[in-house]
Parts: structure tokens; sequence; C-alpha cells
């Protein structure tokens, strides 16, 4: 994988949204608003549903998804072994098509500096 393959899938995903804004800047701040709701703490802290989203991006086989979350879980004070344990949950639940998504959980892990 290229030295900085996640980065540029996270790069390329906020600049995603970022063209999405231009065209309709409704429906994009509704999904901010929308995703702001669904990870804010409550009964769970912001970082285990974060945590639960890398789950679901490995197991949904996202890389986009895998680097968005696998930043923001680090950004919420997940470990290297949190974010590990929470994409072996994916593997259990997705089976070896999810397991192989675990290289991109370890790359995404390296180069967002996880602990």
């Amino acid at each position: 994988m290229a030295e900085n393959e996640i980065e540029n899938y996270y790069e390329r995903f906020m600049d995603l949204l970022k063209r999405i804004k231009e065209t309709d800047a409704e429906y994009t701040l509704a999904f901010f608003e929308f995703a702001k709701q669904a990870e804010k703490p409550g009964a769970l802290s912001t970082k285990e549903k974060e945590l639960i989203s890398v789950a679901l991006s490995v197991a949904a086989q996202c890389i986009p998804c895998i680097a968005f979350h696998v930043k923001n879980a680090i950004k919420e004070g997940a470990t290297k072994k949190e974010i590990y344990e929470a994409g072996f949950v994916a593997g259990l639940m997705g089976g070896g098509p999810a397991i192989a998504y675990l290289r991109y959980l370890v790359d995404a892990c390296d180069q967002f500096g996880a602990k």
C-alpha cells in the first residue's frame, strides 16, 4: 500500500463532502447535523460510538469509512488496541471479507498515529 493511501482516502472523502456542499448546502448540513446527533455523548461516549463506527466500516468494507472513523476514534482517545479489537468484532460478524479489510484498519492506525 502506498505510504499515505489511507490519508488520501480520507482527504478524497472530505473533498467529496465539500463539493456536494457547493451543489447542495442544505443536504450537507443536514447530513452533518444527523451525524452530530448520532455521535454525541449519551449512554455511550463519542469514543465508544466511533469504535462502533470503525467496526461497521470494516464489516461494510468501506475504505473511506475506515479512514474517517479510525481518525475520529483516535481524536476521541481510542488506542490502537481498542481500534484493532473493534475491527476483530467486525471480522467475527463479517467473516473472511471483513477480515481482509483489517489491512486498511491497520494502515489507518499507522498513518494517523494511533498509540
